[in-house]
């Protein structure tokens, strides 16, 4: 007879109810493994500065980390459901803390350091999959993706704000150690997930309803996946040259970081408000509100206003973004009995992230400009709300 006290319980049991435990920490770990993407800029200035890296090397650096990153969604519709999802945390949870420990002090080559990082990445990756499919499980998943985003917006801006002056006493081994010490402190948490994570829970009508609506169950999965990449595809172009369209608005460098520094306080509130009302009012309604918002923000950035019409836009854009996010995911995962389309959203969102930035800047050096950009990136919004809409009604 197995002991249900046991530290891991069997992967055979059913799932839980939805816990404190757990929303702490999803929070938690979605806010330290994305950390070093989160704040990218730094990150990328420190890399030039201090390891003499060219622009094509750091490129190279973040498409790894990302790409890594990602790709732990392969491997999790493998174990998702089979094996003790608190045992998977506690080994990526070791892998991230060792492979930033050993990238602080070993400091290789680019070549080693590339391979470290994709080896850390991985473990992030695998803790981002469980903090992504513990929230699908949650009766509120509005509010707790609404709290997965301000975590990390909140750790984002801390870190943008604290790394120059880090990296000024202690250099890049620095941001490595914190990592590494973060994901230890973090490390006790993994016992707040469902180690039956991704078990299917199956009543007698949802196996009916299962066996009766795959062809729909499929459709709402090719939905869910094209409308939130169409998403992020939109977002990580228009983002990317946020600052380009500052400076044609008439902001100089250093104000242009001001403005950006503040549009993402911006971000922090809109996903803030998510978590607040999620629950309290129709998803439905805060889906079209939020993307109705986010198309109005893209066509005032194309319209080239000057720099209280920029500042307006590029608010609106960054509130409406992390606003709608939570709302988008919530209604992802009510489709999702399983797991897996919320494990393979960590890939999605990967792709469209680096998607986004690549096809825009290829289309501004093939001559479009930047209200073109920004018209085109407000089209494939309104494809992603339709969507997301036929997704929410299903």
């Amino acid at each position: 007879m197995k002991n249900p006290s046991t530290s891991f319980a069997a992967v055979d049991a059913a799932p839980r109810d939805f816990a404190a435990s757990t929303l702490l920490s999803l929070v938690v770990f979605a806010a330290i493994t994305p950390l070093l993407l989160l704040v990218a800029p730094a990150v990328a200035a420190q890399l030039a500065v201090q390891l003499g890296l060219s622009a094509s090397q750091i490129g190279t650096y973040f498409f790894v980390e990302l790409g890594a990153f990602s790709c732990a969604t392969l491997p999790s519709l493998l174990w998702l459901g089979r094996v003790d999802a608190r045992r998977v945390a506690a080994l990526a949870t070791a892998v991230f803390c060792i492979g930033n420990f050993a990238t602080a002090l070993a400091m290789p080559g680019f070549a080693g350091l590339l391979a470290l990082r994709s080896v850390t990445a991985l473990g992030g990756g695998t803790l981002m999959v469980l903090c992504m499919t513990s929230a699908a499980t949650s009766a509120n998943r509005d509010r707790v993706y609404g709290l997965w985003v301000v975590g990390q917006l909140v750790a984002g801006a801390l870190g943008l704000f604290l790394l120059p002056h880090v990296f000024a006493g202690y250099g890049l081994r620095a941001l490595y150690v914190v990592l590494g010490v973060l994901g230890l402190c973090a490390a006790p948490l993994v016992r707040g997930f469902d180690p039956a994570l991704g078990r299917a829970r199956r009543t007698g009508s949802t196996a009916k309803a299962q066996e009766t609506g795959t062809v729909r169950a499929a459709l709402n999965a090719c939905l869910v996946i094209g409308g939130v990449l169409a998403f992020y595809v939109a977002i990580g172009g228009v983002w990317t040259f946020a600052s380009k369209a500052a400076a044609l608005a008439g902001f100089d460098a250093a104000h242009t970081g001001e403005v950006l520094a503040a549009a993402s306080v911006m971000g922090i509130v809109g996903a803030g408000c998510a978590s607040l009302i999620g629950g309290r009012v129709a998803r439905l309604a805060m889906l079209l509100t939020g993307y109705a918002i986010l198309a109005v923000s893209l066509a005032g950035l194309a319209a080239q206003p000057g720099t209280a019409g920029y500042m307006a836009a590029v608010f609106a854009f960054k509130f409406a973004w992390t606003f709608v996010l939570p709302f988008i995911l919530a209604a992802a995962a009510k489709h999702d009995g399983t797991g897996r389309l919320m494990a393979s959203l960590n890939f999605v969102i990967g792709a469209g992230l680096a998607a986004g930035p690549l096809i825009a800047g290829v289309l501004l050096d093939a001559g479009a400009t930047l209200p073109a950009l920004f018209a085109g990136a407000a089209a494939i919004s309104v494809m992603s709300c339709l969507c997301l809409l036929r997704v929410e009604r299903a």
